[in-house]
């Protein structure tokens, strides 16, 4: 019985870590691309107008 715990608390543990990892390559990867973008001057987009203008009364 202890070692079906024991075997259990391992894969648990070793899940956890698997999990941990890849959160941790996926912010890694978020803060690589934000710095990338640091070289960019400006990466607002253009809005063009295209409605009519109503007429005041």
């Amino acid at each position: 019985m202890k070692l079906i715990i024991l075997l259990f608390a391992l894969v648990l543990g070793f899940g956890a870590t698997i999990k941990r990892s890849a959160s941790d390559l996926k912010e890694i990867s978020q803060r690589t691309e934000i710095n990338a973008y640091k070289n960019y001057p400006n990466l607002l987009p253009e809005v063009e107008i295209v409605a009519h203008r109503m007429p005041r009364a």
